[in-house]
Order: C-alpha cells, then structure tokens, then sequence
C-alpha cells in the first residue's frame, strides 16, 4: 500500500492519514517521536484544518501543505535564525560533557548553555539594551 500517490487530474500528491499503533521497543533510540506519533494520531487534524480554511477562503489543501511544509522545514529554518557558529557554540559544551560521560560535567554544561541562552535572550527582553541606530548616509551606486 502505498501511502502517497500522485492525483492524475491535478498531478498534486494525496496523502491517507492514518494511526500508527504499533508496539515501540523501549531500547529504540526514536522511542519519544515515535509515541508522540502515536499520540497525535489520536487526534482529527482536519478539524483545525477545516476551521481554519472557512475563516480564512483559504482552500483545506493549501493549509495541509503549508502546515507539513512548515513543520518538516522547521530544523533547517531553526539553523538559519540561530545562524552555524552559534548552533556549534552552543553543541560544543555538550559534547565535551558527553565525552566525559559525567552527570556532574552535563549539569555544569546545563547551567553553561543556560548562561549562553540567557545572553541571547537579552535584546529579547529588553529590547532598549542596544541603543536606536540612526540611518547612514544614502548610498548611490553608478553602473
């Protein structure tokens, strides 16, 4: 069975949504994802989806693809708003605690990376902390 296929009269892909019940292993390194999995799947998504489509004109497909595409984006999305220096800055305390496999060592990197959050959080919560910028000259450019 296969559980995407493509719609020959729109060529747009169509998607069953199904429950997955399946019994999780408790060693399976994906055990957390896998029972919200089944968690959600005890929900009716279309329920939001058919809402939000009559208040808003939008068709009930369009929202699915934006919710999916939204959600399956979100890591990479995550990466660009943190930036790559600052998403290594902050892996590097954990993986030096994991090299040293102590919980001694992984609450010193806790309260670490709480202090690292803490500082990005600044502007965040006081966004009076760096001073307006007045704009430059205009610049021209010649071609």
């Amino acid at each position: 069975m296969r559980e995407v296929e493509q719609n020959p009269v729109e060529d747009e892909p169509t998607i069953t949504l199904t429950r997955w019940r399946e019994p999780i292993d408790d060693d399976d390194r994906h055990a957390n994802f896998k029972s919200e999995v089944q968690m959600y799947g005890l929900l009716d998504p279309l329920v939001t989806l058919r809402g939000m489509s009559a208040n808003l004109d939008i068709p009930i497909g369009a929202i699915a693809r934006y919710v999916l595409a939204k959600w399956a984006t979100g890591g990479s999305g995550g990466l660009l708003e943190l930036g790559p220096v600052m998403t290594r800055r902050l892996w590097e305390p954990i993986a030096a605690a994991e090299r040293e496999d102590s919980d001694e060592r992984r609450l010193a990197t806790y309260h670490q990376l709480r202090q690292m959050i803490s500082w990005l959080n600044v502007p965040l919560d006081d966004p009076t902390v760096y001073p307006a910028q007045e704009p430059g000259p205009a610049s021209t450019t010649t071609i």
